[in-house]
């Protein structure tokens, strides 16, 4: 590769923009769809393809599909399953933090500037799960009936 030429910028001498220092993650794309790809293709032209009527059956879990698909379905199922998701999705948010904000070796400028309010928006954070939780659990959400 070529040596490259400094520029002067605001920020001070930066080597200037070249491409040829992106060729091999170009190169590593190509191959990953060529696998992609390639491992589409081969699925379907060396496939054994044998239809028969229980294979061409739409498949219930293992049950015979009787009866309407159209069932309705409680509507517990859905709120139990959304207020999965609000406090799982909680524990993406906070493992970050938990991991990184008072382990050995955190730079004492970051934690002396940001610590304490990185703290506080956490507790805050917490603090609104909380409020939710219990409004959820007085409207009776986590009652199965």
């Amino acid at each position: 590769m070529g040596e490259v030429t400094p520029i002067i910028t605001v920020s001070g001498v930066e080597p200037a923009f070249d491409l040829s220092q992106y060729y091999p993650i170009f190169i590593y794309a190509v191959f990953v769809l060529a696998f992609a790809v390639g491992s589409l293709a081969a699925t379907h032209i060396i496939n054994p393809r044998k239809d028969t009527p229980v294979k061409l059956m739409p498949y219930e879990s293992g049950m015979d599909p009787i009866g309407s698909a159209r069932m309705q379905f409680d509507i517990k199922f859905y709120l139990i399953a959304i207020l999965f998701l609000i406090f799982d999705v909680e524990l993406l948010f906070l493992y970050p933090w938990a991991a990184i904000a008072y382990r050995e070796g955190v730079d004492s400028v970051w934690r002396a500037e940001f610590g304490r309010l990185v703290f506080w928006e956490v507790m805050v954070f917490l603090g609104t799960l909380i409020v939710a939780y219990i409004y959820v659990w007085r409207k009776g959400v986590f009652k199965w009936r």
